[in-house]
């Protein structure tokens, strides 16, 4: 018998100036911006995304300059010198 995993609603949110193109990529989409643009409401930009339990590292794309997530306490160095904010969904 195949246990199915619950996915929880991990929410990204952001501020930008308005007419941005914002969008979050991260390990749950193979580092692909185009795949999750977050809407804009004011000057937040905030997506909601079904994520399986584990942990996930992620960036915000904002006119296309990637950027760590500024409300969130957690940050991994990367590969390219820089950093990558962390998600812990249970």
């Amino acid at each position: 018998m195949t246990t199915k995993v619950k996915r929880r609603r991990v929410a990204f949110s952001i501020r930008a100036a308005e007419e941005s193109s914002v969008s979050v990529a991260g390990t749950f989409n193979g580092w692909a911006p185009a795949r999750h643009v977050l809407k804009r409401k004011g000057d937040v930009y905030t997506l909601n995304i079904l994520l399986e339990p584990g942990q996930y590292q992620y960036k915000f794309v904002v006119n296309d300059v990637w950027c760590v997530d500024p409300e969130c306490p957690d940050w991994v160095p990367n590969e390219h010198g820089s950093l990558n904010s962390v998600v812990d969904v249970a």
